[in-house]
C-alpha cells in the first residue's frame, strides 16, 4: 500500500484539533487507513538551515486514489469527523472555450490515443501547496498510471499559453523544444539522448523511444507544451506565482485517463478562488469518435438495497440512517421513492474505488464503527460442509476415467486464439470465446472454449513417450454469455485424447460409454426415435471439420424430457494434426457435464 508523509501539526491544523499519537491511531483505524509512523521523537534532517517538521507517514488503502494526498486524506477525514458536508465538485463556465480546446489528430493513434484537459482557474499556491500538488502526480504516475505507461499528467502556466491546442503524433526530429529547467532547445531525439542516464526521467524514456512518432501538445502559437509521457516544456512552467493552471493528460486506457483527470482536479479545486469548481477543456477527437468535454465531475448513480446493507453488517438501520451514515464517507445518499427497500447513492468523482453494492456496505461498516457493529451469535442451525455438484460430479468422472486406464492432465485455461479456432478448423462467431485485453504473449491471448488445444498441446510436448497415449482432463471452459452479470460464464466439460499407431476411435467411444453407464444413463439405440422417448443418450453422425470426414459422432443427451447435444468425439482431420504438429493418429471425446446436473 501506498505511505503518504503529511506535516504532523499542519493536518491537525486541518483537522481542527490536536491528537495524540494514540487518538490519531484508533481515528485511521477507525476509517480504514493506518498510522505507520510518527517523526516527532525521531531525529529528522535539516534543510536549509530549519529541522523538517515532525511527519506522519500514513498507509492508504491501493485504491484509494483520492488520499494519495494531504488535501486528500485532510477533506475525507473532515467529511468522516462530521466537520465538514461532502463537496459539490462542478464544472463551471470557460472563461474563453475557444481557446479551451484540444484538438487530437489521428496519427496519435500509433502512439498515444486519449487526452483530457481542465483548467483550475484563480488557484492560490503556497509552497506547500505547490510541493502537494507536484507530489500527487508522482504519486499517481507510480500507482495507478503504471509508472506512466497508462497514463501521463502534464500542468502548466495557462497565463503562459494560447489555446485552442492540439494533440499531434511527429517524427522526433520535428519536435524541437526547451525541456522543463533546461536553457537550451533540442529536439526529441537529441532529448532521448540528453536523458540516457537521467535517474528520474531515464526510466521512462522506453515507454515512447521506439515509436515511429512522438505525442506532443502545441498552444495555438506552435508552442511545445509537453512531450507525454517524457517532460514538459520549460516555456509554461508553474511556479508560486501561477493562478491559472491548465491541466493536460495523456493516456492508453480511457478508464484510468478519467480517474486520473478527476483525482488530480478535485484535490487541488479547493484553493481556487471558487472553491471546488472546475472549468472545463472541450476534446475535439473526430476520427476515433470521442469528441467530449472532460472533465466530467457527475456523480455516479447507483443503487444499494437497504436489506443486504443491514443483514451484512448487523444493524437494522432505517432508510433515513443508512443514509446519514454513508455521508460520513462523501456519499450523498435518500430512500427510493418508489421501493422502500432500495437507498439511491450518488457516487462522487473522488471514488473510482466503488463498484458494487458490497464496498457500499464495507464503507457503512467504517461509518458505524467496526468495533461498534453488534456481536451475535449464529441464529440458524449448524451446517455440514460439502463438494458443489458439479465439483462431487467431476470427481467421479476423473475416478471412472482413470481405473479406465487414461492419465489425467492440467493444461492451462488460457491459450492462442488460433490454437482455440484456426488449427482445430474452427471459426470464431466472435461472440463466444472471451479474449484478453492485453495479452502478454501470443500464446496467452483467449480463456480456452474448448479442452481438446490443452489435450493436444500436451501430447505435442510428449513426443518422447511410448504410444498409445490415453490422456484425459476434468475443467472449466469459458463462454461469453450477456445474460450473467460479468458477462462470461464457465462451464465444466471432460474430454480425453487418444494418440497412438491406430486411430483409437473405439477407444474413445468406449471410454464415452463406461462414464454415461457409470452416470446412470441408459445408451438409446434408436435414438430420439426411441418409443415413449425415455431419458437416455445416443449417437449421430457428425460432419464438423475439425474431424476425419464419416469418422465423428455428436452426442445427445435426454433428460425430464429435455434434449440437448452435449459433446462430440471422432478422428482428427489430418489438417489438425498437422497444425498441432502430432505424428500419430489422434481420436478426441469433449462432453458438457453441467447438462447432468
Amino acid at each position: 500500500m501506498p505511505t503518504i508523509s503529511v506535516d504532523k501539526y499542519k493536518l491537525f491544523e486541518a483537522l481542527g484539533r490536536k491528537f495524540t499519537r494514540e487518538e490519531f491511531e484508533d481515528l485511521c483505524f477507525d476509517y480504514g487507513i493506518e498510522l505507520d509512523e510518527d517523526t516527532e521523537e525521531e531525529e529528522r534532517p535539516v534543510v536549509d538551515g530549519k529541522q523538517e517538521p515532525p511527519q506522519l507517514k500514513i498507509e492508504i488503502p491501493a485504491n484509494r486514489y483520492d488520499m494519495l494526498c494531504f488535501e486528500g486524506i485532510a477533506l475525507n477525514l473532515n467529511i468522516f469527523l462530521g466537520r465538514t458536508q461532502p463537496p459539490n465538485f462542478r464544472l463551471v463556465e470557460p472563461k474563453d472555450a475557444d481557446q479551451q480546446v484540444i484538438t487530437v489528430h489521428p496519427d496519435t493513434l500509433k502512439v498515444r490515443p486519449y487526452v483530457a484537459g481542465a483548467v483550475l482557474r484563480n488557484i492560490k499556491f503556497t509552497q506547500d501547496r505547490y510541493d502537494s500538488f507536484i507530489a500527487l502526480q508522482d504519486k499517481l504516475h507510480q500507482n495507478l498510471a503504471r509508472n506512466r505507461t497508462l497514463v501521463s499528467m502534464g500542468t502548466h502556466d495557462f497565463d503562459t499559453v494560447k489555446g485552442p491546442f492540439t494533440y499531434e503524433a511527429l517524427p522526433p526530429k520535428d519536435i524541437v523544444f526547451k525541456p522543463l529547467n533546461q536553457a537550451k532547445e533540442m529536439n526529441a531525439e537529441e532529448l532521448m539522448a540528453f536523458y540516457e542516464n537521467d535517474k528520474h526521467l531515464g526510466r521512462f524514456l522506453h515507454i515512447i523511444r521506439d515509436a515511429p512518432v512522438y505525442p506532443v501538445i502545441y498552444d495555438a502559437n506552435r508552442t511545445v507544451c509537453s512531450l507525454p509521457p517524457i517532460i514538459n516544456g520549460e516555456h509554461s512552467k508553474i511556479t508560486l506565482d501561477t493562478t491559472n493552471v491548465f491541466i493536460e493528460i495523456t493516456a492508453t486506457d480511457m478508464t484510468k485517463l478519467g480517474i486520473v483527470t478527476n483525482m488530480l482536479v478535485t484535490m487541488f479545486s479547493m484553493y481556487c478562488a471558487e472553491p471546488f469548481t472546475v472549468e472545463p477543456v472541450k476534446i475535439v477527437s473526430d476520427h476515433n469518435n470521442l469528441t467530449r468535454v472532460t472533465p466530467s465531475l457527475t456523480p455516479r448513480e447507483t443503487t444499494a438495497e437497504v436489506d443486504y446493507l443491514n443483514s451484512c453488517t448487523g444493524l437494522t438501520k432505517t432508510p433515513q440512517e443508512l443514509c446519514d451514515l454513508l455521508t460520513k464517507m462523501a456519499y450523498v445518499s435518500k430512500p427510493s421513492s418508489k421501493d422502500a427497500n432500495i437507498l439511491e447513492i450518488a457516487i462522487p468523482p473522488t471514488r473510482a474505488d466503488i463498484l458494487h453494492q458490497c464496498d457500499i456496505m464495507e464503507d457503512l461498516a467504517v461509518c458505524y464503527g467496526y468495533n461498534n457493529l453488534p456481536r451475535t451469535q449464529p441464529n440458524r442451525s449448524a451446517t455440514v460442509g460439502g463438494p458443489l455438484p458439479i465439483n462431487k460430479l467431476g470427481d467421479l468422472v476423473r475416478m471412472e476415467a482413470a481405473m479406465a486406464g487414461w492419465s489425467e492432465v492440467m493444461p492451462l485455461i488460457l491459450c492462442s486464439h488460433d490454437e482455440n479456432f484456426a488449427w482445430l478448423n474452427r471459426k470464431d462467431d466472435g461472440n463466444t470465446v472471451v479474449r484478453l485485453a492485453n495479452p502478454k504473449t501470443l500464446e496467452y491471448q483467449v480463456a480456452r472454449s474448448s479442452l481438446l488445444p490443452g489435450l493436444l498441446k500436451t501430447i505435442k510436448e510428449n513426443k518422447g513417450h511410448s504410444v498409445p497415449m490415453r490422456i484425459f482432463e476434468v475443467a472449466d471452459v469459458v463462454f461469453k454469455d450477456e445474460r450473467e452479470e460479468r458477462k462470461a460464464r464457465n462451464e465444466r466439460h471432460f474430454a480425453a485424447a487418444w494418440c497412438g499407431k491406430t486411430s483409437g476411435f473405439e477407444a474413445v467411444h468406449g471410454l464415452l460409454d463406461r462414464v454415461l453407464l457409470m452416470l446412470r444413463t441408459s445408451f438409446l439405440t434408436e435414438g430420439t426415435e426411441t418409443p415413449g422417448k425415455p431419458d437416455g443418450y445416443w449417437i449421430e453422425e457428425l460432419n464438423e471439420e475439425t474431424f476425419f470426414p464419416g469418422h465423428a459422432a455428436a452426442v445427445h443427451l435426454r433428460l425430464a424430457g429435455k434434449e440437448a447435444r452435449i459433446g462430440e468425439f471422432g478422428i482428427l482431420h489430418p489438417t489438425v494434426l498437422e497444425k498441432f504438429d502430432l505424428r500419430y493418429a489422434v481420436s478426441t471425446l469433449e462432453i458438457n457435464l453441467e447438462a447432468f446436473l
